[in-house]
């Protein structure tokens, strides 16, 4: 055999491998509820990077488009669109518990809070836009999402550059962070999302290394999960005690329970209604309703439990 057939021989053998290690799941009990988005006429999505409900059940869809904060009601109708976001590139968006709207600017390495019309109430950014290095308190390099504690304090993935998780306290004060780039444990490589359990064990999204991996609320490594997938968004459901992940890598949704189990699927790769491409991040409402938003197709879906 050639040297050139043994290495062919070689990857195919090596992604056979990883396809096989790769957990699936019965079918999630949902069915996905066409023409959901009621945009205005002659408006549309650009990439569709970020999504969260708030306390009444509306969606809000963080896009790059035109209008780049989003809201509708349950059903779908457009509520409004702030007139002027004041960021360069959208990634992660979460609403917090007092109803605050949290903006997650990849490009313009800041994150800002906001009221829910749009007035910027903080921000936590270099001047001018600048990146802030692996080392830097109130300064990001390309950060990707966020996720609170009850009390108000809030982890940020930091992110596609500083490969790290970053705890501040309610008033954006700054409490300590953790991680460097790697593959080793509490190591990352692309740091893209984060949330928190019940328990106040911190998930975080490894993107590029394809694993989940858990801290304590001070980023002691607890654990990770690796046949799960390509972990792109992470939204806990404290009522059901699971975590729902948007596997980008995979083009599906994925409910795990804490023991990184899979527990159900939706989706696969296609542009169709009812398939993804890039499916970037998640959320879930009241009645259990999943809402994935996605890169390449520009849209946002919602799945309802049937």
């Amino acid at each position: 055999m050639t040297s050139l057939r043994m290495l062919i021989w070689c990857l195919l053998a090596c992604c056979s491998l990883v396809a096989a290690e790769l957990q699936s799941g019965p079918p999630l009990p949902h069915r996905l509820v066409k023409d959901w988005a009621q945009l205005p006429v002659g408006w549309n999505f650009g990439e569709c990077s970020g999504v969260d409900v708030d306390k009444e059940d509306n969606v809000w869809v963080f896009n790059r488009g035109p209008h780049k904060v989003i809201r509708f009601d349950k059903n779908g109708k457009f509520l409004g669109a702030w007139e002027d976001a004041p960021v360069v590139a959208s990634h992660g968006l979460r609403i917090d518990a007092e109803g605050n709207v949290w903006l997650v600017d990849q490009l313009g390495h800041a994150v800002l809070k906001c009221n829910r019309s749009g007035r910027v109430l903080m921000v936590i950014a270099n001047p001018r836009g600048q990146p802030g290095n692996d080392t830097a308190r109130y300064a990001f390099n390309q950060p990707t999402g966020l996720t609170f504690t009850p009390n108000g304090d809030f982890y940020v993935s930091d992110g596609y550059v500083n490969s790290r998780v970053i705890k501040f306290n309610k008033d954006g004060e700054y409490l300590t962070h953790w991680g460097r780039k790697g593959t080793g444990d509490g190591e990352f490589n692309l740091v893209h999302d984060v949330c928190i359990d019940s328990r106040g064990r911190v998930y975080v999204a490894d993107r590029t290394n394809a694993r989940v991996q858990i801290f304590d609320a001070d980023g002691k490594f607890l654990g990770k999960w690796t046949d799960v997938g390509a972990p792109w968004g992470l939204y806990y459901v404290a009522r059901e005690n699971a975590i729902y992940m948007a596997d980008g890598g995979n083009n599906r949704v994925v409910k795990l329970n804490l023991d990184g189990q899979v527990l159900g699927v939706l989706g696969g790769f296609g542009k169709t209604p009812g398939k993804f491409d890039f499916a970037h991040n998640i959320a879930v409402d009241s009645s259990g309703a999943i809402y994935v938003v996605e890169i390449k197709n520009w849209r946002v879906q919602k799945f309802a439990l049937k």
